[in-house]
């Protein structure tokens, strides 16, 4: 079975229209731009510095790709970096982005925005778009938590008995 990587987008850019097309998943990321298929059939390259936000979303709809809420009304659940970015044109966005150096892209910053259950589920953000990008906090495991552990002791099958000897005899 094959899967389609297509992913719904609506492409924010600075002082012009957005952009509603599809994403490959993959592949969208090009030296000079992000790579839209519009609806109508034409593929269409966007330069990273038009660029204000790539939205991946539910919906293609252009009043729902934007982010619903911009901040976090509280501290994220999700590990990660809480980052805020503010714009070129000063608008600010937080998120939630990998705290994993090797995750970034040269291009920009693949972030969670504060209300993943909206119709907007991931935002890419150009480097070009943005006038300062600054971590608030490192979310991760608190202190003194250990991570859910997935199946007991008891439940792991033995491999050896119990009263099997250590070294085989010959």
């Amino acid at each position: 079975m094959q899967r389609s990587t297509a992913k719904r987008v609506v492409v924010y850019r600075f002082d012009r229209e957005p952009v509603l097309g599809f994403a490959d998943a993959f592949g969208y990321l090009k030296p000079d731009g992000v790579e839209v298929l519009l609806p109508n059939g034409f593929l269409q390259r966007i330069p990273y510095s038009e660029a204000k936000q790539v939205s991946f979303v539910k919906e293609l709809d252009t009043g729902r790709g934007r982010p619903e809420q911009k901040t976090f009304q509280s501290r994220p659940k999700v590990e990660g970096l809480w980052v805020e970015m503010e714009f070129r044109d000063g608008d600010v966005l937080e998120g939630v982005m990998p705290n994993n150096l090797t995750a970034t892209d040269p291009a920009g910053f693949m972030v969670t925005p504060p209300n993943a259950t909206g119709n907007t589920q991931r935002i890419f953000v150009p480097r070009a778009a943005l006038r300062a990008l600054t971590v608030k906090a490192v979310i991760g495991l608190r202190a003194g938590r250990k991570p859910k552990e997935t199946g007991t002791a008891a439940a792991q099958q033995r491999l050896f008995p119990d009263d099997s000897p250590a070294t085989p005899e010959l």
